[in-house]
C-alpha cells in the first residue's frame, strides 16, 4: 500500500487502487475530502487559514493553507486526474475544525475555517455530504483510494468513519 501523508497546507489526489490520503492532528484546520465515483480518484487539503489574504507570500508558496486558495486548487487536481470541471459529481467530506486551544471561541479559527470552506463550495454549487467538525479534540484522517472511506481517528477514542 502507498501512502500519501499531507502536512499544513498540503494537498495531493489519488487513483492508485493500492493507496492510502492521511493527514495528522487536525486541530482548528480542516480536511476536506473530494471523492469521485466516476474515476475513483481521493482528494484531500489540509486548510489552516480561512484567507490568504493575511499573508499573500505564503499562499504562493503553499496555497493549500488557506481555504481561498486551496480548495479551488484541489478542485483543479481533481480535474487533473480525470475528474469533471468544477466538481460535478464528488462526494465532500470534512473533518477538523476544534476549538482546541481556544476554549473560549476568542478566535473562531476552526469555525472560521468551516464558514470559508462551506462558502467557496457553494460557489460551485457543491456541498458536503458528511462532516465531523467541531469540538475540543483533534483528529486524524485516512481514505482509502480503494473503498473511498473515510476513517478518524483520536487519542483516547475509537476510529470511526464519515
Amino acid at each position: 500500500m502507498s501512502q500519501m501523508i499531507l502536512g499544513i497546507g498540503d494537498l495531493g489526489a489519488s487513483k492508485q487502487p493500492d493507496a492510502e490520503i492521511k493527514t495528522y492532528a487536525l486541530g482548528s484546520c480542516i480536511a476536506v475530502v473530494l471523492l469521485d465515483p466516476q474515476t475513483r480518484t481521493v482528494g484531500m487539503v489540509h486548510v489552516a487559514l480561512p484567507e490568504s489574504k493575511i499573508n499573500l507570500v505564503k499562499a504562493k508558496e503553499k496555497p493549500g493553507y488557506f481555504a481561498d486558495t486551496g480548495v479551488p486548487l484541489l478542485l483543479q487536481e481533481m480535474v487533473r486526474h480525470g475528474c469533471q470541471p468544477k466538481g460535478k459529481g464528488l462526494i465532500i467530506k470534512l473533518a477538523g475544525g476544534a476549538a482546541i486551544m481556544d476554549h473560549n471561541d476568542t478566535f473562531n479559527i476552526g469555525k472560521r475555517n468551516l464558514l470559508a470552506i462551506k462558502k467557496i463550495l457553494w460557489s460551485y454549487g457543491l456541498g458536503p455530504r458528511s462532516e465531523d467538525v467541531g469540538g475540543t479534540f483533534s483528529r486524524t484522517v485516512s481514505v482509502s483510494v480503494k473503498t473511498g472511506e473515510v476513517i478518524l481517528s483520536s487519542p483516547g477514542r475509537p476510529n470511526w468513519k464519515i
